[in-house]
């Protein structure tokens, strides 16, 4: 019993005495992100999460409005550049989360995440929801990544 103790009691110092990963906000510039409050992507140790992102351009202005194939492109160009901004890169993502207003497209949707990740065949869902932020927004994208 108090050889086990002692171990408990080993194991919590060392987790006290680890370095704790440092935190990188990245942030896109996007007209949300200061009203909803969140950061277009977070780096923790090896870690990239990169939130719900969507084919907003340089300008702030959706890409590709009335055309899902556009804005998946775009928006996975999006989630290229902030992972960049993080010091990762497309081959690093593990997993990615796709919201869709109309489930039906999903082929065009799959054709452009296919694009991006044909060698790199990322964990993934497709999920149609009922809307999005803006009801321009046709396509919102997670994505997950793992440094080496």
């Amino acid at each position: 019993m108090q050889r086990q103790k002692m171990n408990r009691q080993k194991v919590r110092r060392q987790k006290m005495e680890q370095p704790k990963a440092e935190r990188q906000n990245i942030s896109s510039g996007t007209a949300w992100e200061p009203i909803v409050v969140y950061s277009r992507a977070v780096k923790i140790g090896s870690y990239v999460h990169v939130s719900g992102t969507t084919a907003t351009g340089p300008d702030g202005k959706i890409v590709g409005v009335g055309d899902v194939y556009a804005q998946a492109v775009q928006t996975l160009k999006n989630i290229e550049s902030a992972l960049q901004k993080a010091g990762a890169g497309m081959k690093d993502v593990v997993r990615t989360r796709m919201y869709v207003t109309n489930i039906a497209e999903w082929e065009k949707i799959g054709k452009a995440h296919g694009e991006f990740f044909r060698d790199i065949r990322p964990a993934t869902a497709m999920v149609q929801v009922s809307a999005l932020i803006s009801p321009e927004i046709l396509v919102e994208i997670e994505a997950d990544a793992v440094l080496p």
